[in-house]
């Protein structure tokens, strides 16, 4: 670790994952952050399934904080709420549903830490342990990450990956818009518009179906194509 990152600025975006929440939280707790003080910063949009409980009865600390939206707004207004709160050199996105393994976090953290990049995704698709899923939900994912590619000039292979980090001052100046899944694109198309260095790592994945709960869908699919041009060109 360098003098430069001391503090590490985990955000968590939830919305009906009562069944998952506590467990994610402590999967995170335990996760290695590579000597990194860790910041957890949890934002419930608005859950009707019992997840508010959840949160009252999580194990409190001076390292969590949480934040409840009055009304449901998608996951890209919680990710502006958390990091409206944050504090950390480093922010790292983590979604609470146990699809993303908090394990992981070293290898995210590593090419930050030691000076290669000031953004890092992690690929579901280049390596690591995955759960064999939907097949044009995988194909929808790999042409969205080709056309963001496109218009963005870049070569990643996951776009949509939740595990998105990157160094806090990568956002100054930057006014992020989206309300639900668009902050993938978003975020991409903005960071990438100012030249910073992407890195991309492998990852392990262990993906639900919608009968387990998964939220994202064929119209969020739909929208992700205007973005990737709105976010590049238009804002």
């Amino acid at each position: 670790m360098t003098p430069e990152f001391r503090k590490l600025s985990i955000l968590i975006p939830v919305f009906n994952e009562a069944a998952t929440l506590a467990e994610i939280l402590r999967r995170v707790r335990a996760a290695d952050t590579c000597g990194l003080e860790k910041e957890i910063i949890l934002v419930d949009d608005c859950s009707t399934d019992g997840t508010a409980q959840v949160i009252k009865e999580l194990p409190k600390d001076g390292n969590l904080k949480t934040v409840t939206h009055p009304y449901n707004r998608g996951k890209g207004a919680a990710v502006r709420t958390a990091l409206e709160q944050a504090t950390g050199d480093i922010i790292l996105i983590q979604d609470a549903d146990l699809e993303y393994d908090p394990r992981d976090y070293p290898k995210l953290l590593a090419p930050i830490l030691d000076g290669r990049a000031d953004v890092v995704y992690g690929s579901r698709f280049t390596g690591g342990t995955h759960r064999v899923l939907l097949f044009w939900h995988y194909l929808a994912n790999r042409f969205l990450t080709l056309l963001s590619n496109m218009v963005c000039n870049l070569n990643l292979t996951d776009m949509e990956t939740c595990y998105k980090v990157f160094k806090r001052s990568c956002l100054q100046g930057i006014t992020l818009r989206a309300e639900r899944f668009g902050i993938e694109p978003e975020l991409t198309a903005k960071l990438a518009r100012r030249r910073y260095r992407f890195y991309e790592t492998d990852i392990n994945y262990a993906g639900r179906d919608y009968t387990e709960g998964k939220k994202i869908g064929w119209k969020d699919g739909l929208a992700a194509l205007w973005f990737i041009f709105r976010y590049r060109f238009f804002d």
